[in-house]
């Protein structure tokens, strides 16, 4: 697989590991906040906003980059 091949596959296997990574802190943050830290998963879910801010962009974007097969 020549080079210019990988880097829209790398781009999609780090969009899915991006993916995985929200679902799990959103699992931890829901468990925070059932032990009453409600400020502290307040927090985390404003950080977590920038991942789904962006997901549209990124799924363009590679739309753009990964032919249809």
């Amino acid at each position: 697989m020549p080079n210019s091949d990988l880097i829209p596959a790398l781009l999609c296997k780090l969009n899915e590991n991006q993916l995985a990574l929200e679902a799990a802190i959103m699992e931890l943050t829901m468990w925070v906040e059932q032990q009453g830290s409600s400020e502290v998963g307040g927090n985390i879910r404003g950080a977590l906003d920038v991942i789904t801010q962006n997901e549209g962009f990124i799924k363009v974007s590679l739309k753009t980059l990964v032919p249809p097969e």
